[in-house]
């Protein structure tokens, strides 16, 4: 190791709070701030907020501090992502890596990537979208399974997921609004479904690229599907008539066929929507060519303890995974060129200490 980076991390929610606690782990990283957005969290230390000991790194809500502080990266992690925030922090000459968005930012309107490109160059600095999915398994993952390919016919990664035991009732209420009426919670109703749907575009875009074809368009479909039973969920209750499903499929069109596909089939409740595929529990990514692959990714707290583990661990693990595909992408973006940086532009992202115990 030849030397530590300084490091900001910018929100403690669900995935902040891992990022956080893998920064006070890494023998790489070294706390330079914390940036909370409650006023419980206001000048805590660093350390009570993620279950470590103390750090002298007291949290703040003062986002022009941070902004002027002098740090190698910063790991972006808040509920609701801003593209001008996250270019202040570039300009100011910081490294990012963000959780929320920009997983393939070629794709973005061309204005919003000019002004991306124009804060590293100010900055000389690199962002880096990155997470589970969007992220690992709908990016990297169908890559890698594409090295042994001849020929892809058709991609499709899918992902089967229930939300009831998801512990952030304002993500799983308020934002994906499970339990609203459906006209609430429709595309051209809910911004954060088209801020969403966004992300999983530049995914499908990534893709291309990354097989070396061009996307014509891309296609979307949603279908909502309403509660028949009322049931309890964390954080909630789900009414009758009110959204427990939803099923979004993203196409990417390439010689005027639908060439790449990602599929989400989200639930709330015990039940599930009798006309919907039924894949395993997790992701599974199919590639339909020559040869055919199939891959399919879950994760958990522990596999070799499962049964004794809280199901609320199972669930959280997602939040990790997440968390450490970011801070493990840390050392790499800095090292790396100013610019934008997808998947494709940085190196394998591994765990790179995580044997050192």
């Amino acid at each position: 190791m030849s030397r530590r980076y300084r490091v900001i991390q910018w929100g403690t929610g669900n995935v902040g709070h891992e990022a956080l606690r893998a920064i006070l782990e890494s023998p790489e990283l070294e706390l330079a701030g914390v940036l909370v957005y409650s006023a419980e969290k206001d000048g805590a230390d660093a350390g009570s907020l993620c279950g470590m000991p103390a750090t002298g790194v007291r949290a703040t809500r003062d986002r022009a501090a941070l902004t002027a502080l002098a740090a190698d990266c910063l790991v972006y992690a808040p509920r609701h992502a801003s593209l001008d925030e996250v270019c202040a922090l570039l300009a100011s000459g910081k490294n990012v890596v963000a959780t929320p968005f920009l997983f393939y930012p070629p794709a973005l309107p061309p204005a919003d990537l000019a002004k991306l490109e124009a804060a590293c160059a100010k900055g000389k600095a690199s962002v880096h979208g990155t997470g589970i999915h969007p992220g690992f398994v709908g990016c990297v993952l169908p890559l890698v399974l594409s090295g042994m390919t001849r020929r892809v016919d058709h991609l499709h990664v899918q992902e089967r997921a229930n939300w009831s035991l998801y512990a952030s009732p304002r993500i799983t209420f308020d934002n994906m609004r499970f339990g609203a009426k459906p006209a609430d919670a429709t595309l051209e109703a809910n911004a954060f479904a088209r801020f969403n749907s966004g992300i999983f575009q530049e995914q499908l875009h990534l893709l291309a690229a990354g097989l070396g074809a061009k996307l014509e368009r891309v296609e979307v479909e949603q279908e909502l599907v309403a509660a028949s039973a009322a049931s309890e969920i964390t954080g909630g209750r789900i009414e009758v008539g009110t959204v427990s499903g939803q099923r979004y499929r993203w196409r990417g069109i390439v010689a005027n066929r639908p060439a790449l596909e990602i599929e989400a089939l989200w639930t709330v409740g015990p039940g599930y929507p009798d006309a919907w595929p039924r894949p395993r529990e997790g992701w599974t990514v199919t590639l339909e060519g020559a040869p055919s692959l199939r891959a399919h990714f879950t994760n958990a707290a522990s596999f070799a303890r499962a049964k004794e583990t809280p199901i609320a661990d199972h669930v959280h693990a997602a939040d990790v995974a997440t968390a450490l595909q970011a801070v493990n992408a840390i050392a790499p973006l800095c090292a790396a060129p100013p610019g934008v940086r997808s998947f494709l532009d940085l190196p394998l992202i591994r765990g790179r200490t995580s044997l050192a115990w």
